[in-house]
């Protein structure tokens, strides 16, 4: 579509005069404008998302509200000093507070069911290790989530759950689960209701800075603003490829109903490559990145058959071992990485700024991301 095709009417109503565009309607985009407005209700705040829905991994995600297993903690401290992985352990909890304080528990059917973090028995060592180490994880965090009792061993719990070929079990009762698709359902409403708008199937093809205001060349047309907000996470390299932010995907598999299904609560092992939880009487399955990084390192949506036989195969051999299930859809998310684990926020041009790079953790900062890029283009002039 050409720039000149709108109408009078359209223009002025959805096109002109914006004060600040945002990128992305994902988590982050989108709690962006819904803190732009709480702190100037008058300023004009335009969304643009490429994707029918959000696209990359804000409804495609599993729906974990957590900040970390043991062995990511663990992995996390051979990389980082302890006062980093402390301040984004602070960060997760706190965006997840912050989430729900925004959209409400009920609104978002968060559930706090406890998390588990599963070791098979080839990883007895490694699970021992993770163990002797609970006293020093927890003795590090209380401070910020506020409990003494974070992590605990409860290999007891293994066989009520049904698992085959697992031999240890940390339990984590502060991790959470939500409906990523009404939290999403609820952001947009709470922006709506601020005046914001969102216009989808508008994918951006060149960002240009023009004298005192910034234009944008869009598939369905061009926008001007005086401040860009980039919130595309994994797909912000497209743009601004000096951000090196890696693409990873996520392929997920949901069961049908499972009568009698025990499992209550999420899941994680492997290092917290492999999630899985329960969903209105289903399993959720997802993971397996780490079997061919290069190969997930995509930004195309999709399943690679290595992938979807191992996870396949674990919910026969492990997670639901002698029960009968029918696997009912597959679906695939895709997650911003890169090698530092915070996220960036930062100015990445004049009057454009980005909050990207989550990590995997999306639904635990996005939030706060951001606010903090919201922060960040107010202080601007």
């Amino acid at each position: 579509m050409g720039a000149n095709t709108f109408s009078y009417w359209e223009r002025t109503a959805f096109i002109d005069n914006a004060d600040v565009i945002i990128i992305g309607s994902g988590l982050v985009g989108l709690n962006a404008a819904l803190h732009l407005k709480k702190k100037q209700p008058a300023l004009k705040v335009l969304v643009l998302e490429r994707g029918f829905l959000p696209t990359g991994a804000s409804t495609k995600n599993a729906g974990f509200a957590c900040f970390g297993t043991v062995s990511e903690q663990l992995r996390a401290l051979t990389d980082s000093s302890e006062e980093e992985v402390l301040r984004l352990v602070d960060y997760k909890w706190r965006g997840l507070q912050r989430m729900r304080q925004n959209l409400g528990d009920a609104n978002i059917e968060y559930q706090q069911h406890g998390g588990y973090e599963l070791f098979m028995d080839n990883e007895i060592g490694k699970a021992e290790y993770c163990i002797d180490r609970i006293p020093y994880l927890n003795n590090l965090l209380k401070g910020v989530i506020e409990q003494s009792d974070i992590y605990s061993a409860t290999n007891a719990k293994i066989a009520a759950f049904g698992f085959n070929n697992v031999s240890r079990m940390i339990y984590n009762p502060f991790e959470g689960q939500i409906h990523t698709g009404k939290m999403m359902r609820t952001l947009l409403n709470k922006v709506y209701d601020l005046g914001v708008l969102v216009l989808n199937n508008c994918e951006i093809q060149k960002i240009k800075t023009e004298g005192h205001h910034i234009s944008l060349l869009t598939s369905q047309g061009n926008f001007k603003t005086r401040k860009v907000i980039l919130a595309t996470n994994a797909f912000a390299s497209q743009l601004f490829p000096e951000l090196k932010v890696i693409p990873g995907r996520g392929q997920v598999l949901v069961t049908k109903p499972i009568d009698g299904l025990e499992l209550k609560g999420t899941y994680h092992f492997d290092e917290g490559y492999y999630y899985f939880r329960n969903i209105d009487g289903r399993v959720l399955f997802g993971g397996g990145r780490n079997l061919d990084f290069k190969t997930e390192e995509t930004w195309q949506f999709g399943h690679t058959d290595a992938v979807k036989d191992k996870l396949t195969t674990y919910l026969k051999e492990v997670i639901l071992p002698g029960q009968n299930f029918e696997i009912d859809y597959w679906w695939s998310g895709i997650m911003g990485f890169g090698e530092a684990i915070s996220p960036i926020v930062k100015e990445v041009e004049p009057n454009i700024f980005c909050a990207v790079r989550c990590n995997g953790m999306g639904v635990a900062m996005g939030s706060l991301v951001g606010e903090e890029v919201a922060e960040l283009a107010l202080g601007f002039d």
